[in-house]
This record gives structure tokens, sequence and C-alpha cells, in this order.
């Protein structure tokens, strides 16, 4: 409970100290492409269940090209606007709003979309949804340095699960085995370097130190954790 009152407390006064910038955001999307401000997206939450997560809308309404669930680079669905805000994640400010409602936290694993929830997770890997999803996290900003450069733009969704998704999990799921309010804020300031970086020009990055964790664990004869998934991809079903 007192977790929830100060994000709560500290999502309102982001809400206040950034609200040129949604403004800013919102004229743009209006000005750049027809449709909705918004976009609202249908992930995954606490034990399976759903909720619906906030953006701003960066692609346009009119979606004839590509049907993905994600989003590679240079997806010809973004708008050059869009892009933008995908870029310095300002797309990502209305979800200071499901913080506000008690969806969401400022750190914690990738909200998930049920389709990839349902049918590439793994009993393991369900472990992430025993926490609330959160704004950043180590699989969060492994996708955002590494993983959609590692997408395939003809079939993004299908070079996700094989690429990025597994990898992605490993990560939150070390959050979830040391969540702590150390580790929080070493993450949130992790987050803003990248994105102090990624504005100037910076192109690459070194993995996360969680990774060492990670290949430390799935180098091990007889891992004692449950928590940190190790199921090959090969055994999981194929991309419907």
């Amino acid at each position: 409970m007192i977790r929830r009152f100060v994000e709560g407390t500290l999502a309102v006064l982001a809400l206040i100290a950034l609200s040129p910038v949604l403004c800013i955001a919102a004229i743009g999307i209006r000005l750049r492409s027809p449709g909705p401000i918004l976009y609202r997206a249908n992930r995954a939450w606490l034990k399976g269940s759903r909720f619906t997560m906030y953006k701003f809308r960066t692609m346009h309404t009119e979606q004839t090209i590509l049907k993905s669930r994600v989003t590679a680079e240079k997806d010809p669905r973004v708008f050059p606007f869009g892009s933008f805000l995908r870029m310095t994640k300002i797309d990502e400010l209305p979800q200071l709003f499901n913080i506000l409602k008690g969806e969401m936290s400022f750190v914690g694993p990738r909200p998930e979309d049920p389709y990839f929830v349902e049918n590439f997770y793994t009993p393991e890997q369900f472990e992430v949804l025993r926490v609330l999803p959160g704004l950043t996290s180590p699989g969060t900003l492994y996708n955002y340095t590494h993983g959609e450069k590692s997408l395939d733009s003809k079939d993004p969704d299908a070079s996700y699960v094989k690429n990025v998704l597994e990898t992605r999990i490993a990560l939150d799921l070390v959050y979830i085995r040391q969540k702590s309010l150390p580790y929080d804020l070493r993450l949130v300031a992790r987050t803003l370097w990248i994105m102090l970086c990624i504005m100037a020009g910076r192109t690459g990055f070194p993995g996360p130190p969680e990774m060492k964790k990670i290949l430390k664990r799935r180098s091990a004869p007889a891992p004692a954790d449950p928590l940190l998934p190790v199921q090959p991809l090969s055994s999981r079903p194929s991309l419907r």
C-alpha cells in the first residue's frame, strides 16, 4: 500500500511536470496523422488477467501493409513524428495513468501481448505475471537497445519469438528475484542514461549486466532456481 501511494504521488507529479511535453505530443499526433491521440493496447496482467495499457499513437490507423503485433525498426506503419516519440519513449508517458490506477509500476516486467503469453510462455516464464508490469525493466531496456534491431521487418512477430522473447523474459525474471528499492533506482537511472545516449546519436550498447547471471544459470548442469527459463526455443511451438 505504501509503495502504491508513493508511486501514485510520483505519477501525479510527473504528469504535472511533463504536461507541456504531453500537450506537444498530442498536438503533433493530431497534425501528423488522422485518428485518435492515444493507442489502447490489450496486455497481460497479474496471473494472466488483462488490462488496457495507454500509449501515444505512433502508427497510421490504416494498416494495410503489415499486421504484426510487434514493431521492427523502420516499420512502415509508423509515421515520422511517431518515430520520434518512439525513439525518445515519449509515447510511453500515458502509462503514468496506468500507474495512477494501480495497474502498473514505474519498474516492473515489460507488459506483454496476451497472444505471446498464451502461445509461447513456458510455465517458468509465467512467473513474470506475479508482479505488476512496469515502465522499465532489464527486459524492457534490452528490447530498446538490442531487441528491436534484431527483428525481421518482413515478419516481426516470428523473429521476436525466435530472437528476443526468451532473453527478455529471462532478464525480467532476474529482476523479480532481486527486486528491491536500490535495484529499482539503479534501473531508473540506467533507463534515463540510455535514453539520453540514444537521443545523442549512440547506436551500440553493451549487454545488460543481468545477462551474466542468465548465462551462468544456463551453463549450470542443474539450475536450482525455478524462475529462470531454461527451455530451448526448439521445444517451443512454432508461430502460427
